[in-house]
């Protein structure tokens, strides 16, 4: 796609499931505080670099501290930026995680045909979003109760994680999202671009 703003349509929320409850949440500030702290990640500057290697310019505004209505972490939106939800989120970490998962989805935006309007390649997004930001590492998914057994636990992740978020758009049904799944799963899952590998 390469265009310099993303586009201007709103893409749908597909930011993962939402965070549990919490009792006490970050306020705006403080996770703006934390955004600047995760924007000297490693992981989060190389991610930023290769936006603007694919001609997607992302200016001193693209991730902003919000307050949210819905429960949820964080979302990318077509033409704005990303929005990094203060008050459903505890932990510098979670900041830091957010903003890696949704710059994902925006080089995805940026670097393909993305249709945000089109279940599928929301869906090949999130399933790449999940995979590569280290949302399903074996640590967070034993933090988060999901672990089962050590074999085949990230994909398992990947799959639930993209069926809640995509699902949770007003344009995909539960069906649509494991439809689209199943015949996109081995070539999203397996993109890990722009990283040699999934890291």
């Amino acid at each position: 796609m390469g265009d310099a703003n993303l586009g201007s349509k709103p893409a749908p929320d597909a930011g993962g499931s939402p965070p549990p409850p919490i009792s006490e949440t970050m306020t705006v500030a403080e996770c703006e505080d934390f955004i600047k702290e995760s924007l000297r990640n490693p992981t989060v500057r190389f991610l930023k670099e290769h936006l603007e290697k694919s001609g997607c310019s992302i200016g001193t505004n693209f991730v902003r501290a919000v307050n949210c209505k819905e429960r949820i972490a964080g979302r990318y939106v077509r033409g704005s930026g990303i929005d990094v939800c203060s008050n459903n989120l505890e932990f510098n970490d979670e900041v830091q995680q957010v903003i890696i998962h949704e710059l994902i989805r925006a080089y995805d935006d940026c670097r393909a045909n993305f249709d945000c309007n089109d279940c599928v390649h929301l869906t090949c997004s999130e399933i790449r979003a999940n995979q590569l930001s280290g949302d399903c590492h074996y640590k967070r998914e034993l933090l988060r109760g999901h672990v089962k057994s050590m074999k085949g636990h990230g994909q398992e992740c990947v799959k639930r994680r993209t069926l809640q978020a995509v699902a949770g758009t007003p344009l995909c049904s539960k069906i649509a999202v494991k439809d689209a799944m199943e015949a996109v799963w081995d070539t999203c899952y397996n993109d890990t671009a722009p990283f040699d590998r999934a890291p």
